[in-house]
């Protein structure tokens, strides 16, 4: 760690830390946020972030959509419970996290970047592949808009 990096308490964890993400949809767009802390800081994802004790992970949902956005969201459903693992150059886990991803609605407000989160955008599914987003939140991006249109029409 250098002068420059502040130091991140959950870097090198006894324990994985609980994290919600949330894949947003507004029409035939889906909310990108760009990140705003290690890992992977300054690549575009999904809203989230770690759940609290003392709440539900949709309530960490709904809170770090509120925090991270602005905006007000249903949630609809789960789409999937994901390990992520990122080591240092000695093979050391440097950062866990369990991470449990919902897809929901916007329901309101206007999407403006807020505490940890240096930007948010609006994105076609079609144009994913213009933004620095990882494989893996990729795939839950798609298959989030395959459970929105395979959900049953009220």
């Amino acid at each position: 760690m250098t002068e420059e990096e502040p130091e991140n308490p959950r870097a090198y964890p006894d324990r994985p830390y609980v994290g919600v993400g949330v894949v947003i949809f507004r029409g035939n767009q889906v909310l990108l946020a760009q990140r705003g802390k290690p890992p992977r800081q300054s690549s575009w994802s999904i809203p989230g972030g770690a759940q609290e004790l003392d709440e539900t992970v949709r309530e960490a949902g709904l809170r770090e959509v509120r925090e991270e956005t602005g905006l007000e969201i249903d949630i609809l459903g789960l789409i999937d419970v994901v390990d992520s693992i990122s080591r240092d150059a000695d093979g050391r886990v440097q950062f866990h996290y369990t991470l449990v991803d919902f897809y929901a609605e916007w329901r309101s407000g206007e999407a403006i970047a807020g505490d940890d989160c240096p930007a948010v955008c609006w994105a076609n599914l079609d144009d994913l592949d213009a933004y620095d987003i990882r494989a893996i939140t990729v795939e839950i991006i798609r298959l989030a808009a395959k459970k929105r249109r395979d959900l049953p029409a009220e």
